[in-house]
């Protein structure tokens, strides 16, 4: 297949490494902007992966002619953080066209309604299928010019679905023969809310935030990063947000067992289970405050889950009380920002029932 992959970042890179090891013929269309890992891979001819990937990979045009990228492929990625979702989606638009099909991975809270939206499709058309996957496959780094490594390629415990719905299956299937230990979720509420980014990132990027501004993050994320008190502040959120699916009528598994399930953790509990966990041994903190922990994950992610509870009726003050304390914090008002909400999703007129039935 000719596999398009959008996105040039850790993620990004991962994926197309895979689905060329797999034998299929990758190109990687980025914004000009980010020509730096582009320029890397023209230059070495490929992908280098160490880890649980390992070798080499040719990818077969890396560039910033989207065109050249997206036309003819049998399947797009869009991978990448949750503000570039309707970025790649915009640049997308011009070229779509009927039979199309796109994976949003990760979906980052309902980024298969953000890529429909910004390819000016309506959610309900099934002209072209868009699904999302609740997580990235990896935990992955670049570590240097086009290449990875890869901390973790997930055992189970993440999920796809498309939307509309009755493209799940269809999607699956193409997508398990690479990706082999996915799984199919029964709708898009399920990967988006199965997302736990917005549930570990910020809670424990705010209550090392002096850490991390006087060692511009040099420590280890969770090893040192996480204490009772922040697996505390974590379990409160979680608490949370699987009551948000609970009321739309979606099992949300909890994040410690979800990590048990994916090879991250070796024990289900909100400290040790982070601290100690094998899949997050030697992830180094983020250089800075101004960093997607807090402008992807609080800015959109816990945006997104308290909008979304404040429409279907559930309390989530601890959501509200770190999205708060995030914003002072980087002087910045998330909230008011509304950069994935219900009315920006087009979602705000419909009620619960509604919302379980067309998504």
């Amino acid at each position: 297949m000719k596999v398009a992959v959008l996105g040039s970042g850790n993620g990004a890179l991962a994926v197309a490494f895979e689905w060329a090891r797999a034998g299929h013929k990758v190109y990687i269309y980025d914004f000009e902007k980010f020509n730096k890992s582009i320029e890397a891979i023209n230059k070495a001819g490929g992908i280098t992966s160490e880890g649980e990937m390992e070798g080499f990979q040719k990818i077969e045009y890396a560039g910033h002619d989207i065109s050249k990228v997206i036309q003819d492929a049998d399947l797009i990625f869009a991978v990448g953080p949750a503000y570039s979702t309707e970025p790649f989606g915009k640049a997308c638009k011009p070229y779509v066209k009927q039979g199309q099909k796109y994976i949003i991975c990760p979906s980052s809270c309902a980024g298969s309604i953000v890529f429909k939206n910004a390819l000016g499709i309506d959610i309900e058309d099934d002209s072209v299928v868009v699904a999302e996957t609740s997580t990235l496959p990896y935990a992955v780094r670049i570590i240097g010019e086009a290449k990875i490594s890869i901390y973790n390629r997930l055992k189970g415990g993440y999920f796809i679905a498309a939307l509309p719905t009755k493209y799940t299956k269809e999607m699956f299937d193409i997508l398990v023969k690479v990706f082999d230990t996915i799984q199919m979720a029964e709708n898009i509420l399920k990967t988006t809310l199965q997302n736990a980014n917005p549930v570990i990132h910020p809670s424990v990027s705010l209550l090392n935030a002096a850490l991390i501004e006087r060692t511009h993050g040099n420590f280890f994320f969770y090893e040192e990063g996480v204490t009772p008190a922040v697996g505390r502040l974590m379990k409160s959120i979680d608490e949370e947000r699987i009551e948000i699916g609970k009321k739309l009528g979606v099992n949300i598994i909890s994040d410690p067992a979800l990590g048990m399930m994916q090879g991250y953790q070796a024990e289900e509990s909100y400290d040790i289970g982070y601290s100690k966990a094998p899949g997050f041994k030697g992830i180094k903190a983020q250089p800075q405050l101004d960093y997607r922990y807090f402008n992807e994950d609080a800015g959109f992610g816990l945006v997104f889950l308290i909008d979304l509870a404040k429409q279907i009726g559930v309390e989530t003050p601890t959501m509200e009380a770190v999205l708060k304390l995030v914003s002072v914090v980087m002087d910045r008002d998330y909230k008011a920002e509304k950069a994935r909400t219900m009315k920006t999703l087009g979602l705000d007129k419909y009620s619960l029932n509604k919302l379980k039935q067309i998504l």
